[in-house]
């Protein structure tokens, strides 16, 4: 069988009623926004008491989605092994995380507007 995605299954289906969609939930995506925990402890740990973070905390990236109505959602991708760790692939992988977050805020937002019809 072939390999087809959860929206192609139900686009095959035929299934039309009001439903969100993985284009709406990119449509929803104002701007995006990576780091690394190092990163953040940096960013505050400014001034004479400022230490070397630990190697760990590279490891640990962090997506910030902001919505187009100014919500904000989070994902994080951690790597087990300093030898696998991409920060691409920790980017992408956070991202999907942080998006993941989405669908049920869009959900309800729908499922209210169908109730009041």
């Amino acid at each position: 069988m072939k390999n087809i995605t959860i929206e192609e299954e139900i686009q095959a289906k035929g299934k039309t009623a009001p439903r969100i969609t993985p284009v709406d939930i990119e449509a929803n995506i104002k701007s995006e926004w990576y780091f690394t925990a190092t990163d953040g402890v940096e960013g505050v740990q400014r001034g004479p008491e400022w230490q070397a973070t630990p190697v760990a905390l590279d490891l640990l990236t962090f997506c910030v989605l902001v919505l187009q109505n100014g919500f904000t959602v989070t994902g994080e991708s951690a790597c087990a092994s300093p030898e696998n760790f991409d920060a691409e692939i920790g980017r992408k992988i956070a991202r999907e995380n942080a998006k993941q977050k989405i669908w049920p805020l869009m959900g309800y937002e729908l499922r209210t507007k169908l109730s009041t019809k």
